[in-house]
């Protein structure tokens, strides 16, 4: 039995019914959500729905399972696990009844999770899963109490990939082609707030390939279903405002939190994209829960020591213009008004799981600023080096620079730089990863206080291709042991090759599954 909390409505209280969207694997996001909203901001539903890839995080949830135990599920989930080619049917090509079956999960990914059936079916908590009866024709809501692991696995069977699941005679198939969030139900079920966790892109990019194709159309439907339901309710709430019934005759808050996670809905072989998506998830909610004025207290992180660190060193050098202006190019007729610039600097990683994890990819900068007219060589005081962060969109990313230090008479000046790494972008990988657009402003100032800052210079460095080939040399890695160098040091570069794929590599597969 879980515990008891959701059992009846809360007295005097708005009836909450919370919506797991589907999304595949993007869920993992989702349980970062979940650690937030169920820990850190301890809220309470009174009904949960999961469609697709949501019935994962609501079987673990009805488990009476805590946020951060659904959270950890899936950041520790090795993905290859619940990989499972359906060899039988492949030699039949295109007639075959699916590419993979959902055996590596029921073996593998649900006994790992720690599901247990029992448990499920007698929580107290007022849950739904939706499923497509085929045979029937319509959409099936299970409760909790009738749920088992073959409705489990129906519920996420999307057709071509997995197998349909027979139960008593009748063929079950994912709901996505009518549903991602069951809203509908929640509002049947009387709810007064609509939570809503949604993972399905809505980047508006249309991709060409059978596989981008079919996961559009699910988009196309799962999204258009999503409109359409919250058009009526807005309609409905404002004639309630107006002083008429409504059609559904009560006020529904809404309240959703949507992303893009950079995350493929069913192709990943790298665990730490999981931890990723589920770090994104606990950043965004936290921010939103702030923005919506939810309260919210973070736990005390579990005590993981992580002794891997790299380091590598990286030189660039370029021109800036000195002036009130900004300017990205100064050629070397510029003048006096120019001067020649160069960075020398060594990125210093402590705990990868943490760097490669967080959002904000942060780690330590130390080195030397080189300009003589700032006064020749200029020891960097303190810096910080932010790789691949996403600006919104996942598809646009920088690598952020900041380093304090002193001028030669004195003066506390503060370089800021960024290297845009952009789907939109017409240079190419080599330009966007190598050109740094450089800002010196007047003091040590952080990226808030920036813009009202005083600019003093401005322009762009740039790693040469012989200064790429040494950075490349100078790369030390510190871990337990040699084969956990190794590892470190692999884990590093497939986070740095997949975020170029997630970029310049749509048109091969939306996102990578490195």
């Amino acid at each position: 039995m879980t515990t008891g909390r959701n059992s009846e409505h809360r007295s005097g209280t708005p009836r909450r019914s919370l919506i797991l969207a589907g999304g595949g694997l993007k869920v993992a996001f989702q349980a970062g959500v979940l650690q937030v909203l169920l820990d850190e901001a301890e809220l309470e539903f009174d009904h949960a729905d999961g469609a697709s890839g949501g019935v994962f995080n609501l079987a673990m949830y009805c488990q009476g399972m805590s946020g951060r135990e659904i959270a950890d599920n899936w950041r520790n989930l090795s993905p290859l696990k619940g990989v499972a080619p359906n060899w039988r049917e492949l030699p039949k090509g295109p007639y075959a009844r699916s590419l993979f079956t959902l055996d590596g999960y029921r073996r593998r990914v649900f006994p790992g999770w720690g599901l247990d059936w029992e448990r499920i079916r007698a929580t107290d908590r007022e849950a739904t899963f939706n499923l497509y009866n085929f045979s029937a024709n319509e959409l099936e809501t299970v409760t909790a109490a009738h749920m088992d692991e073959d409705r489990f696995c129906a519920g996420v069977a999307l057709p071509m990939w997995f197998p349909p699941v027979v139960i008593d005679g009748q063929t079950y198939i994912d709901p996505v082609y009518l549903t991602d969030g069951n809203v509908e139900e929640a509002i049947r079920r009387g709810c007064d707030e609509l939570w809503i966790i949604w993972t399905v892109s809505r980047l508006h990019r249309w991709r060409d390939g059978f596989v981008a194709n079919y996961f559009h159309i699910i988009e196309t439907v799962a999204n258009g279903q999503l409109q359409h339901w919250l058009r009526r309710i807005e309609a409905s709430n404002a004639a309630i405002r107006r002083g008429d019934a409504g059609e559904f005759g009560r006020l529904i808050d809404v309240r959703l939190l949507s992303a893009e996670v950079p995350l493929n809905y069913l192709i990943n072989f790298s665990k730490d994209r999981f931890a990723q998506a589920v770090e994104l998830g606990v950043h965004r909610a936290r921010d939103w829960c702030t923005a919506q004025g939810i309260p919210w207290r973070t736990g005390a992180p579990p005590d993981r020591p992580d002794p891997t660190r790299i380091r590598f060193t990286e030189r660039m050098a370029g021109r800036v213009a000195f002036g009130t202006k900004d300017v990205q190019e100064v050629s070397s007729s510029d003048g006096g008004a120019a001067a020649d610039l160069a960075v020398h600097l060594t990125i210093d990683i402590r705990g990868v799981d943490r760097f490669l994890s967080d959002p904000e990819h942060e780690a330590a900068l130390r080195g030397e600023v080189v300009c003589q007219e700032l006064g020749g060589r200029l020891p960097v005081e303190r810096g910080t080096f932010q790789l691949f962060v996403a600006q919104g969109d996942p598809e646009h990313l920088r690598m952020l620079y900041r380093l304090f230090f002193t001028d030669r008479a004195g003066h506390r000046l503060t370089l800021s730089g960024h290297k845009s790494v952009s789907v939109d972008s017409r240079r190419g990988v080599w330009k966007d990863t190598t050109t740094l657009h450089t800002r010196i402003v007047r003091g040590h100032v952080d990226a808030e206080e920036e813009p009202e800052a005083e600019l003093v210079a401005s322009g762009s460095v740039r790693i040469r291709p012989t200064d790429f080939l040494k950075q490349l040399t100078t790369f030390r890695v510190e871990a337990a042991t040699l084969p956990g160098r190794a590892t470190t040091l692999g884990r590093f570069g497939r986070f740095f090759l997949g975020k170029l794929w997630d970029v310049y590599g749509q048109a091969v597969l939306p996102w990578s599954p490195l």
